[in-house]
């Protein structure tokens, strides 16, 4: 059971207990406890909501900055991870595979705002060897959800 509620919470975190258990079959109170023992666990981390913050009317920047770190004895990349993820811009922090080692994603107000954080916040953290900032420019998706319109291709397909 534990399993299914993640993954309709997952899809819609507004269910309710009562929501869940009726679409699972399930006892209601079980589900309650099932969903405080996952977050107790730590496996259930938080609650979010996707906002299109451009169709709000708010406009914002987001960039996805590839850093490159020298690893620290004994603590590997965690100590560096740790000291990039607790700048308030940082909306997520990833160790990754390939030619760098942190993916960053950044949101800010304006390019330059992000632009000065990577050169005046980022860049300079200890063993912080090189960054490369990619700015997005349109999102068409995010957390499985479809922003903006969805233009529909009535061109006819031609096949050689």
């Amino acid at each position: 059971m534990k399993k299914e509620i993640l993954q309709l919470l997952e899809k819609n975190s507004r269910l309710s207990d009562a929501e869940i258990a009726a679409i699972l079959s399930a006892d209601a109170e079980d589900v309650t406890k099932t969903i405080r023992e996952l977050e107790t666990e730590g496996v259930l981390c938080g609650y979010t909501a996707v906002v299109d913050w451009e169709k709000f009317g708010q406009e914002t920047v987001t960039a996805y900055i590839e850093v490159r770190v020298s690893p620290q004895r004994g603590y590997g990349f965690d100590k560096v991870a740790e000291r990039i993820y607790q700048f308030p811009q940082v909306r997520a922090c990833n160790l990754m595979s390939g030619g760098f080692d942190l993916f960053v994603v950044v949101e800010g107000k304006t390019m330059k705002e992000v632009a000065l954080f990577v050169a005046e916040r980022l860049a300079p953290v200890e063993f912080v060897l090189s960054t490369a900032t990619l700015f997005v420019l349109r999102k068409y998706k995010d957390h499985g959800v479809l922003f903006g319109r969805h233009h529909v291709d009535e061109r006819e397909a031609v096949v050689l």
